[in-house]
């Protein structure tokens, strides 16, 4: 199980839109650290797992330099330029919820945004360096946020995404995520979605959620 930091809000800090941050495809992590074959690509990822661990103020900068390099991920996908061309996102957005990092080979690879909203667990952003692919690192992110959704007793994680490219909601589906009901998206969700739509085609998008069992 891992420890989770939460910083301390500034009181001043706005708060940013959500976003789904390039989420790369990646191999999945069991508990024990064993990998299996990534169902997205079906290659077998390096024996060296990634650490999660709690992010640190200090390296904000660097983890928001990660989540710009993986929107170029985006670059020539039709009617996704606006992904690629979006600012990276906000500091202050560190400063509220919970963030997690992946650290690899010594230094941060990719990390995670979580707030709770609407009883369930919100992923934010989750975002992870191009060139830590085929390592385990996004996988090994979902799973520490699902572990830290049933810590806090809350029934769900949800988000939103891309319905493709298949980095962003068939990868979310290989790992039983699957469109939210109508009637469970709560008030503060539909605030995120709204403030999506002024900027994004909805139609390119879908809120995803997995139902998670208490410890």
């Amino acid at each position: 199980m891992v420890a989770f930091f939460r910083f301390r809000s500034a009181p001043e800090a706005g708060r940013g839109h959500a976003e789904d941050g390039g989420a790369v495809p990646l191999s999945r992590v069991d508990g024990a650290g064993e990998h299996t074959v990534d169902p997205m690509t079906g290659r077998n990822p390096s024996r060296s797992a990634p650490a999660i661990r709690p992010a640190m103020p200090a390296e904000v900068e660097r983890l928001r330099a990660i989540d710009k390099a993986a929107r170029t991920r985006y670059r020539g996908q039709p009617g996704l330029a606006a992904a690629v061309d979006a600012p990276a996102v906000a500091a202050e957005r560190f400063q509220e919820g919970w963030s997690l990092v992946a650290e690899w080979r010594a230094r941060p690879t990719g990390f995670v945004l979580l707030h709770a909203i609407d009883g369930f667990l919100y992923l934010a952003n989750i975002s992870v360096a191009p060139d830590a692919s085929g390592r385990g690192i996004g996988q090994a992110l979902l799973a520490a946020t699902e572990d830290h959704a049933a810590k806090l007793g809350l029934p769900a994680v949800t988000l939103t995404t891309f319905k493709s490219p298949r980095w962003n909601g068939p990868w979310f589906r290989c790992f039983g995520y699957d469109a939210m009901p109508e009637d469970r998206i709560g008030d503060g969700l539909r605030s995120i979605l709204a403030r999506h739509a002024a900027m994004l085609d909805m139609a390119t998008r879908e809120t995803l959620w997995k139902r998670i069992e208490a410890p």
